[in-house]
């Protein structure tokens, strides 16, 4: 058996292979982009399994591996504290201790996603991210509007009264300067719509043809853009083994600290799948408006009187977060 080690950059690859050992057989430096040079740099040595960081890079060397007999493996790069810390940082060296760590059995893996699920999730990050634009250019709006003491709440911008209200009554108080970035935002908002509605034409689409997000959509609060966003993110929904294994991928179980025989609980961690996290919490307000005598609903009331509205929505979404994984793995519809 035979361990390689890939630091992967923008344009060239550094390859190590160790036997089990330990022992360096093979080392191969500013390997050319692509699947050709990849393969003659790892040819001779089998079995095989080799490692990649998470980085921009891991998908394309992923996907000219996986026909072949050689396993992939890839490591989550915040957890490699050896070579973050290492005092020796040499492409080299990241490859040997890669390959060296792979052969100890000591990688963080995550999943590698294929590429089928890549384009799903391409697909929802990139309307959010054309959201979130949409949002700041918004924000930007509201902060003139508080320069001249005008006030308008944020849902309502976006929508034809808004509009309206900022064009004739928000309009004679702006100076001329602040009038066209106003319409500069505003142009902009329109163009960012348009995108945002064909995005979600597709979005539509690719969630009525699969199975795992017709399934999610059943759950009120959960339409085609969630459901796709979560199925892109979190299948197979074997890899987790149990629904608390989900709930702490995506970011929803409160880190603990026990020492000295007292408990502390802080906040959420950061090292964790935010696209899960954002679809299921931002779900409850939705449910609630749709469904609120469900069983989820009726939690998130009592929660909210005990602990307030924002820890609720986070317990909520922690429940949430397990049904979820109650319904991928049995296939059973939301019963609410």
């Amino acid at each position: 058996m035979y361990y390689g080690g890939i630091d992967a950059h923008r344009s060239y690859l550094t390859v190590a292979i160790m036997d089990k050992e330990g022992n360096v057989v093979h080392e191969r430096k500013r390997v050319p982009i692509g699947g050709e040079p990849l393969l003659e740099a790892l040819a001779g040595y089998r079995p095989l399994e080799v490692v990649v960081e998470t980085c921009p890079f891991w998908p394309w060397i992923h996907d000219v591996l996986e026909p072949t007999e050689i396993g992939f493996h890839l490591a989550y790069a915040k957890e490699l504290e050896a070579i973050a810390k290492a005092e020796t940082k040499t492409d080299s060296v990241d490859a040997r201790l890669l390959a060296r760590m792979l052969a100890a059995n000591l990688i963080p893996e995550v999943y590698p996603k294929p590429a089928v699920q890549r384009e799903i999730v391409h697909v929802v990050r990139h309307r959010g991210a054309l959201v979130a634009q949409r949002t700041g250019l918004v924000c930007r709006i509201h902060s003139h509007l508080h320069q001249q003491g005008l006030e308008l709440a944020r849902e309502k911008l976006l929508g034809q009264g808004g509009r309206r209200w900022l064009l004739e009554e928000a309009w004679p108080q702006l100076s001329v300067e602040q009038r066209v970035l106003v319409e500069t935002h505003l142009e902009m908002i329109d163009l960012l719509t348009v995108q945002i509605k064909r995005l979600d034409g597709r979005i539509e689409e690719q969630a009525g043809e699969h199975p795992g997000a017709c399934l999610l959509q059943t759950i009120p609060g959960i339409g085609p853009y969630r459901s796709l966003q979560l199925v892109g993110e979190i299948e197979p929904i074997s890899r987790f083994a149990s629904p608390d294994h989900l709930v702490s991928y995506s970011g929803l179980a409160p880190r603990t600290r026990s020492s000295g025989g007292k408990t502390r609980y802080g906040s959420t961690p950061k090292a964790a799948n935010r696209w899960v996290r954002g679809a299921l919490v931002s779900a409850i307000p939705s449910h609630m408006h749709s469904t609120p005598e469900s069983w989820l609903g009726t939690y998130y009331e009592r929660q909210k009187e005990r602990i307030g509205w924002q820890k609720a929505r986070v317990a909520a979404a922690r429940r949430l977060c397990r049904a979820v994984h109650a319904m991928l793995s049995t296939g059973e519809v939301w019963r609410g």
